[in-house]
């Protein structure tokens, strides 16, 4: 297994796992409010340095 698909996948779990933190700690909708913040500002700054 490459070294890119490894990080991806442990990426994905971690993504997995945050999930079901925030679904135990009863904040998911923060969770939602900052994932989305975050894509937002990914999005913003891969325009700007395009």
């Amino acid at each position: 297994m490459s070294i890119n698909k490894t990080r991806g996948f442990l990426y994905t779990l971690a993504k997995i796992l945050g999930d079901v933190n925030a679904v135990q700690k009863g904040t998911v909708g923060k969770r939602i409010v900052r994932r989305a913040a975050g894509k937002a500002t990914g999005k913003g700054l891969g325009k700007l340095f395009k």
